[in-house]
């Protein structure tokens, strides 16, 4: 099966120190769920703003572990500048918290 992240920019980052790239990844597991439901919350109810605050601190972490969001993160910030119904953005925000859950569960399984 195909991991649903990537290390490349990691080690990139951690120049290969495994103590660093276990930390880079803790931080990951720690900090995105909660942003994740955070913005789904924001979305539901209505709070454009805050979600535009959600997606955007999480891109450099997706981007960090090559999870290949950026199109549809983009699509939530522009959302949110515009007085569009919830109901539009919705399909991409499941894609974004399938996605980030699929690489959350196998950051878990490859760094128990």
């Amino acid at each position: 099966m195909n991991k649903r992240y990537s290390l490349k920019n990691v080690n990139e980052l951690s120049g290969g120190d495994d103590e660093f790239t276990a930390v880079l990844v803790q931080t990951f597991l720690e900090e995105i769920p909660p942003d994740i439901n955070s913005m789904v919350e924001a979305v539901n109810s209505d709070n454009p703003q805050l979600a535009y605050q959600y997606a955007h601190k999480m891109k450099p972490n997706l981007q960090l572990f090559d999870i290949d969001l950026l199109a549809q993160i983009k699509q939530v910030e522009a959302w949110s500048k515009t007085k569009k119904p919830k109901e539009q953005i919705i399909p991409v925000l499941d894609h974004i918290v399938s996605i980030v859950n699929g690489a959350i569960e196998d950051l878990k399984a490859d760094f128990k």
